[in-house]
C-alpha cells in the first residue's frame, strides 16, 4: 500500500499547502500531478504492487475512506482558494483551478468508484456524495446499473464506438447516461415488493446533493465561489467523460449464435499497466478485471494477457483524446489489430 498513499496523499498535502500559500506551492502542486506523474511511469518500470483478494482490509479501505473525506474537504479549500477572498493573484487561482480539477478527476473519481462498489452502505453514500459534490451525482446510478450491464454495447452511453470523436461522445454520453440511470432506478424500484417513498429515489439524493454543494460554496465565496464550483466540477466531469471513453473506445461485444451477447470480457476494456498513475488512480486502469470482478478492491486488480492494453498511460491517453483526429491516428489501427486477433 505504500505506493498507493504515496501517490494519491502528496498531491492531497501539496494541494492543501498551496491553496493556503499560493506561489510556487500551485506550481509545486500542479507539476506532482502531471509532470511527475509521467516521469514516475516512465523511471519505475513495473506494475503497481498488488494484493491477494481478501487482505486488503485494513489499509486499503482506509485509503478510500481518508481519501474521501479529504476530497471534501479540498473541494471546500478549493472553492475559497479559486472564486472567494483568498488574496491569490490571477494565475494562482487559474493554476489552482487546474491542479485542484486534476486531483477531482484522477483520484477523486476513481476512489468514489471504488467507493460505490462498496458492500456497505455508508461507504457507499460516502461515494455518491463525492459525486454529487462535484455535480455529477447520476454517475453513481449509470455506473453501476447501466455501464456494468451494458459495457462494451450501443446500450450503454459510455462506451463509444469506434469512429466517434471524443466531444460527439462527451455531449452525447453525458445527458444519455443521466437518463439511463434515472430510468434503471426507477425500474428497480417498480420490481421492490414494498413501495418507496419518492423522497427515497437515489436521484433525489443526486439533484438535493449538487444543490447542496452549491448552497456551501455560495456560503463559502458568494457568487465567485458557484462560479468556482462550476468551473472544478465540469473540469473533473470532462475527465470522468475522457476515463470512460478511453477505455472502452471501440470494444464490442459480439452477438452469439442464440442471438445473445457475449458476458463481458477481459478483451472489452483497454488497460494501461503504467506504475505510477495506476498507484495515483487506484488501479483504475486495470479496467478489464474490474468489470469481470467489480466487487474486487482495487490493490487486487490484476492484469492479463489477453487484456487490450493502451500504448501510453490513462492521463495521457485521455490528453490525446481531445484531439479526434490525433486519437484516432493513435488508436484506429490498434483496435484493427486487436479485432482481428480476437
Amino acid at each position: 500500500m505504500l505506493f498507493f498513499n504515496l501517490a494519491t496523499l502528496t498531491p492531497v498535502a501539496l494541494l492543501s499547502i498551496a491553496a493556503l500559500r499560493g506561489g510556487a506551492w500551485v506550481l509545486a502542486a500542479l507539476l506532482w500531478i502531471t509532470v511527475v506523474t509521467w516521469a514516475m511511469d516512465h523511471l519505475i518500470a513495473r506494475a503497481a504492487a498488488r494484493a491477494a483478494p481478501g487482505t486488503e482490509f485494513p489499509s486499503g479501505d482506509w485509503l478510500a475512506i481518508a481519501l474521501g473525506g479529504a476530497h471534501l474537504l479540498l473541494l471546500a479549500l478549493a472553492v475559497w482558494a479559486v472564486g472567494g477572498p483568498s488574496g491569490h493573484g490571477g494565475w494562482e487561482r487559474a493554476g489552482l483551478w487546474a491542479a485542484f480539477g486534476l486531483f477531482f478527476g484522477q483520484v477523486g473519481h476513481p476512489n468514489a468508484h471504488e467507493l460505490i462498489h462498496k458492500s456497505t452502505r455508508w461507504r457507499r453514500a460516502l461515494g455518491k456524495a463525492i459525486y454529487a459534490a462535484l455535480l455529477f451525482g447520476h454517475h453513481a446510478s449509470a455506473h453501476v446499473r447501466v455501464h456494468h450491464l451494458h459495457a462494451a454495447t450501443a446500450q450503454d452511453p459510455n462506451s463509444a464506438p469506434a469512429g466517434q470523436g471524443f466531444w460527439r461522445f462527451a455531449v452525447r454520453a453525458w445527458p444519455g447516461s443521466a437518463i439511463a440511470g434515472w430510468r434503471a432506478e426507477t425500474a428497480l424500484r417498480a420490481r421492490a415488493s414494498t413501495p418507496r417513498r419518492w423522497w427515497s429515489h437515489p436521484y433525489v439524493g443526486h439533484i438535493g446533493g449538487a444543490i447542496t454543494t452549491m448552497l456551501i460554496a455560495a456560503l463559502i465565496a458568494g457568487g465567485g465561489g458557484v462560479l468556482a464550483l462550476l468551473a472544478l466540477a465540469g473540469y473533473a466531469q470532462l475527465q470522468i467523460l475522457l476515463s470512460d471513453y478511453v477505455q472502452h473506445y471501440g470494444l464490442r461485444r459480439a452477438t452469439r449464435d442464440d442471438g445473445q451477447l457475449e458476458p463481458v470480457g477481459p478483451q472489452h476494456s483497454w488497460n494501461a499497466p503504467q506504475f505510477w498513475s495506476s498507484a495515483m488512480m487506484l488501479n483504475a486502469p486495470r479496467h478489464s478485471d474490474h468489470h469481470l470482478n467489480p466487487a474486487r478492491p482495487f490493490p487486487a486488480l490484476r492484469l492479463g494477457d489477453n487484456m487490450p492494453v493502451l500504448p501510453h498511460s490513462l492521463p495521457v491517453m485521455a490528453v490525446i483524446a481531445l484531439w479526434p483526429r490525433l486519437w484516432r491516428r493513435v488508436m484506429d489501427h490498434r483496435l484493427a489489430r486487436w479485432q482481428s486477433a480476437s
